[in-house]
C-alpha cells in the first residue's frame, strides 16, 4: 500500500483515549478579561490603587473602603467583534455584534462615631469576568490530513498500547463500541468515526492490525476551518470593608462565579488522490474525497473564591494597593459529540456521529490560579490621577481533580470516553498499560493532564497603566492601556510539544500576548454620574487543526495565525447618596 500514516508519538501513548479534559480547557476555564463599569475600563482597569469604584470588588476589594457614601448604578457594553485568520490561501474575516451587561450592583455605608474608625462599608454587585463570545475560520494548503492523525490514535489505543482491532470501533447487534460493556477494548470516540466516516483504513488482522488515513503520495489538498464559541463568566461579588484613621482602607470579597463556554468547531478537507476505502472496506481507491467535521463540545459549572486586599494613603498625594485572590475552584460538567459529512468520488455521500448522536459528559473539579495585584497611584495637583497596576497569574498552577472532591460527598464519574477496566475490581491497584496514559481506581486520573498544564504553560504578567484628568469639577477625561504577556510556553508554539485535547476535539488555540488601549468621559454631578469608555482590544493567537507531530520525520499540524479585535462602547449610569 503505497502511503503513509502520521505515527504520533502523542497517540503512541493512547492519551485520546483516555483524556476527558485537557490543559488547554483549563486555560479556558481561568482567564479573565477585562470588564466592568466604564470608569474603570476607560483606565485600563488600573485601578488597585484608587478604589472607590464597583468594579474594584472583584479587583482590590480594599478600594470599597474607599466609599464615603452609597452608590448603586450598571454598566452596559456594546461589543464589535473581529477576527482575522492568515495563511497561504489568503485572509478570512469574520465579524460579529454583541450587547452585554457588565456590571450592576451597589456599595452601602455605615457611619460610626469614630475617627479611627469612621465608616463600614458593604457592596454587593453582579460583574461579567470573561465574555467568550468570538468566532473565527480560514483556509490553508494541506500537507497532511486530519484522517491520518486519527489513524495514528487507532494504531496505539488497543490492548497493551498497540492497535485497536476492526472489531473494536466496528457497531453490530451485539457490540457497542462506545458502550463495550462485553470487556472488549473502549476505543476512543474519534476513531470509530473515522472508521465509520471511511477516514481510516484497517490493514492486517489482530495485533497486525495497521490503520491508514487518506493522505498519501501523491494526494494533495485545502482545508478549512471555522470555530464559534459562546458563553461568558459570571461573578456574583458580597464584599465587606472599611478604613482605619482614612489611612488604611481594606476589604475582603467571597465571589461567586458561574462558568458556562459552548464550541462548536468545523474542520474540512478536500482532497484530490485521496486513499478511501472501497465498497468492501477491503483495500483503497484513490478518488477525491469532500468532508467535514463538526464538534460540539460545551462545560457549565459553579465556583467560588476569597479576595483580600489593602490601600495605603501615607499622604493625600500617593496611595499603593495590595491584592491577593485565591484560585477559583468549580465544579463543573462538561457534554460532546461529533459528525462528520463525506462525499467521496463526487457521488458517494454519507455521514456518521458519535454515539447515534446522544453526547458523552464528564464530571470533575478543577481550581484556577491564584492572583497577585500591586498597585500604586498619584494625584497631581487635585486634577490629575496616574495609576500603575502589576499583576502575576501562575497559569501552571492550574489542576484538575476528581469530580465531589469540593464537596462533602465523593462521587467517581467515568464519563463515556474512559477504557472499560476504569475501577475494575479485578484492576485495582494495577500499574498503568505500557506506553499509555491510562489510569486506574486508585490512580490519579487528572495525573497526565495536570503534567501537561505545567508543560505547556506558564506565569504572566499584567501592566495596566491609566490616568484621569479633571477639566472641570464636573468633566473628566480618561485615558489607558494594558499589556497581558503570552500564558503559552514557547515551546509549544514552536511545534515542540505534542498538544492533547478533550472528548472528540482536535483543534485547539495558542494565545499570545494581548493590548487594550482605552479612553473615557466622565460626569459626577451632586448625586447622578455617568461615564463612557472606549476599548481596543487585540489579542494575537495560533489556531491548529490538530497536534503537530513532533517525532523523527515530524510533519507541523495545519494552523492559522489569528488576530482577535474587540471595539467596546461602555456606558456606565448610577448615583450615589
Amino acid at each position: 500500500m503505497n502511503k503513509f500514516f502520521i505515527t504520533l508519538s502523542l497517540a503512541m501513548t493512547s492519551g485520546i483515549a483516555a483524556n476527558a479534559q485537557s490543559a488547554i480547557d483549563g486555560y479556558r476555564f481561568s482567564q479573565p478579561d477585562l470588564k466592568g463599569t466604564a470608569r474603570f475600563m476607560g483606565m485600563a482597569g488600573a485601578f488597585g490603587a484608587l478604589g472607590g469604584d464597583l468594579s474594584t470588588l472583584s479587583q482590590n476589594p480594599g478600594g470599597i473602603g474607599i466609599y464615603r457614601s452609597n452608590d448603586i448604578g450598571f454598566t452596559v457594553d456594546l461589543d464589535f467583534q473581529k477576527s482575522l485568520g492568515k495563511s497561504d490561501l489568503g485572509e478570512t474575516s469574520l465579524t460579529q455584534t454583541k450587547f452585554l451587561l457588565n456590571n450592576i450592583g451597589g456599595v452601602f455605608t455605615l457611619k460610626l462615631p469614630s475617627t479611627t474608625v469612621p465608616n463600614l462599608n458593604f457592596g454587593f454587585t453582579y460583574n461579567k469576568g470573561a465574555s467568550f463570545n468570538r468566532q473565527y475560520g480560514g483556509t490553508m494548503t494541506l500537507g497532511n490530513s486530519l484522517s491520518n492523525y486519527i489513524a495514528g490514535v487507532a494504531n496505539s489505543s488497543g490492548p497493551n498500547g498497540g492497535p485497536l482491532y476492526v472489531g473494536d470501533v466496528t457497531t453490530t447487534n451485539k457490540f457497542d463500541p462506545y458502550f463495550p460493556n462485553d470487556g472488549g477494548t473502549a476505543a476512543p470516540w474519534l476513531t470509530i468515526l473515522g472508521y465509520d466516516s471511511y477516514l481510516t483504513t484497517p490493514s492486517g488482522e489482530g495485533e497486525n492490525t495497521q490503520w491508514f488515513g487518506q493522505w498519501g503520495n501523491g494526494t494533495t489538498g485545502v482545508g478549512r476551518f471555522q470555530v464559534q464559541e459562546k458563553g461568558s463568566m459570571d461573578e456574583y461579588n458580597i464584599a465587606f470593608g472599611g478604613n482605619i484613621s482614612n489611612v488604611v482602607y481594606w476589604g475582603m470579597n467571597f465571589d461567586i462565579v458561574n462558568f458556562n463556554y459552548t464550541q462548536n468547531a468545523y474542520w474540512g478537507e478536500q482532497l484530490q488522490d485521496a486513499y478511501v476505502p472501497d465498497a468492501d472496506d477491503t483495500q483503497t481507491v484513490r478518488t477525491s474525497a469532500d468532508w467535514t467535521m463538526h464538534n460540539y463540545y460545551n462545560v457549565s459549572g459553579s465556583g467560588f473564591n476569597y479576595q483580600i486586599g489593602v490601600i495605603l494613603k501615607p499622604i493625600q498625594e500617593f496611595r499603593i494597593g495590595l491584592a491577593f485572590h485565591t484560585p477559583t475552584w468549580y465544579n463543573m460538567t462538561e457534554t460532546y459529540g461529533a459528525n462528520i459529512d463525506y462525499r467521496y468520488g463526487g457521488t458517494e455521500t454519507g455521514g456518521a456521529q458519535t454515539n447515534n448522536g446522544q453526547l458523552a459528559y464528564n464530571d470533575m473539579c478543577f481550581r484556577t490560579p491564584m492572583k497577585f495585584i500591586a498597585s500604586a497611584a498619584g494625584v497631581i495637583g487635585n486634577s490629575l490621577i496616574v495609576s500603575l497596576d502589576y499583576e502575576w497569574t501562575p497559569y501552571n498552577k492550574m489542576k484538575f481533580s476528581q469530580a465531589g472532591s469540593y464537596s462533602s460527598g465523593s462521587s467517581w464519574d467515568y464519563g463515556y470516553d474512559y477504557p472499560w477496566y476504569y475501577g475494575s475490581a479485578d484492576m485495582k491497584g494495577a500499574p498503568a498499560l505500557p506506553g499509555s496514559r491510562a489510569s486506574y481506581w486508585d490512580s490519579d486520573e487528572f495525573y497526565y493532564t495536570n503534567e501537561d498544564i505545567k508543560t505547556y504553560y506558564q506565569s504572566t504578567n499584567t501592566i495596566r497603566i491609566g490616568a484621569e484628568y479633571r477639566v472641570t469639577p464636573n468633566f473628566s477625561v480618561r485615558a489607558g492601556y494594558s499589556y497581558v504577556s503570552s500564558p503559552v510556553k514557547n515551546e509549544v508554539k514552536e511545534d515542540k510539544e505534542f498538544v492533547y485535547t478533550s472528548g472528540t476535539l482536535t483543534n485547539y488555540r495558542l494565545d499570545n500576548e494581548t493590548n487594550y488601549i482605552t479612553l473615557g468621559l466622565g460626569y459626577r454631578g451632586s448625586h447622578f454620574y455617568a461615564d463612557l469608555a472606549y476599548v481596543y482590544k487585540n489579542m494575537q493567537s495560533e489556531y491548529h487543526a490538530y497536534t503537530p507531530d513532533t517525532g523523527a520525520g515530524a510533519l507541523p499540524s495545519p494552523k492559522s495565525k489569528l488576530s482577535l479585535t474587540n471595539n467596546q462602547l461602555v456606558l456606565t449610569a448610577g448615583c450615589r447618596f
